[in-house]
């Protein structure tokens, strides 16, 4: 028999949140970011759901664009971070992806290159994030640099990227805006990642930059109207293998850390943190048997969890276990285990395999 653990994929509900994605910004050109793995849920599935639904793609590398060329993807794809050196401009060009242009190490490489034919590029200002981009007071250089040269395709866009847009109470994202705005030149402009494209409408401008709330997550610090017509698309579920009556006074798990305060019930679950499940999670952490809350008990092990049941009437072995997903949100279980929910899915290992419920 098969280990019951999975990462079940609806992609009804990708489809869906990219719907909500187009009527938040209808205006604005959607490009869906799928770098690491996309979020963990398997780039060569979501890429390929993707494709009739959207204009663009984004990934961190050129590994990860050869991955989906590879695999049949025939959508621009924009590498986040750029090239790391100069011969990887020949391997871009053969990939026909398009350049981000953060630094003049870049911008020299784009130059001197010999090229068949121009690459699409989009430059990077930074506007307060401090991790990547040119400074605004160089932007109009380098974008003229790049009108210039032979080897940039015209339709330069000019894109940055917001460092608190999840909180809407944090005027950090309107100082970004008004420096992005008071750039003196004219050209396409992309700012809004998920959070900004759920709730900043001024950021939206030519191109909107989703990746996390296509999968059906909220990256908002705070409860977002918006946030809440969105669907997991993701749900990593497992099974009840063992039941166990446990005393009054009884310990469960490593470390003894759980302790029964009463007659308990405690169900034996096969996950863990080989399969992508956080060993940060408290006891008290919510799990769904059987469609019910139910709570952590004890440590997480490698590949078991274990759960008290005792209020949950009728379980068996075979129950199904909802660790995070439909009913049970991702940005939950993130907050028990402080930490937040890109790390949870990007960190989904291999094992656990990614199964299409919904096509």
């Amino acid at each position: 028999m098969a280990r019951p653990t999975q990462a079940k994929l609806d992609l009804g509900a990708l489809r869906h949140n990219v719907s909500v994605a187009r009527k938040l910004a209808p205006h604005s050109k959607l490009m869906a970011v799928v770098k690491a793995n996309a979020y963990g849920h398997g780039a060569a599935t979501i890429a390929a759901a993707l494709q009739p639904n959207v204009d663009a793609l984004a990934v961190a590398s050129l590994e990860e664009a050869a991955a989906l060329r590879d695999v049949g993807i025939t959508l621009p794809i924009l590498l986040l971070e750029g090239i790391f050196e100069a011969s990887e401009l020949g391997i871009a060009a053969q990939l026909g992806v398009w350049l981000s242009i953060h630094n003049e190490q870049q911008l020299q490489w784009l130059e001197d290159a010999t090229l068949s034919a121009p690459l699409p590029s989009w430059l990077k200002v930074d506007t307060g994030m401090n991790r990547l981009g040119v400074t605004p007071a160089s932007a109009l250089q380098c974008y003229q640099r790049l009108m210039a040269t032979p080897n940039a395709a015209d339709n330069i866009v000019t894109y940055t990227h917001f460092a608190s847009a999840d909180d809407v109470h944090n005027q950090q994202t309107q100082r970004q805006i008004a420096v992005f705005d008071d750039l003196p030149f004219s050209a396409a402009r992309s700012a809004a990642n998920s959070a900004a494209l759920l709730a900043w409408p001024l950021a939206h401008y030519d191109w909107v930059r989703p990746g996390y709330m296509l999968y059906g997550n909220s990256p908002m610090a705070q409860d977002h109207p918006n946030a809440q017509t969105l669907k997991p698309v993701m749900s990593l579920t497992s099974a009840v293998i063992a039941l166990h009556d446990v005393a009054v006074g009884e310990s469960v798990g490593y470390g003894g850390t759980w302790v029964a305060q009463r007659p308990s019930v405690i169900a034996t679950v096969t996950v863990g943190y080989g399969d992508g499940y956080p060993r940060e999670a408290p006891n008290g952490t919510p799990v769904l048997v059987n469609g019910q809350r139910a709570t952590l008990a004890g440590r997480v092990s490698m590949d078991m969890i274990t759960v008290d049941v005792t209020d949950i009437q009728n379980v068996q072995r075979g129950a199904e276990v909802v660790l995070w997903g439909a009913g049970l949100s991702l940005g939950e279980v993130a907050r028990w285990a402080n930490t937040i929910g890109y790390e949870l899915t990007t960190r989904m290992p291999q094992r656990t395999p990614r199964v299409v419920v919904n096509a």
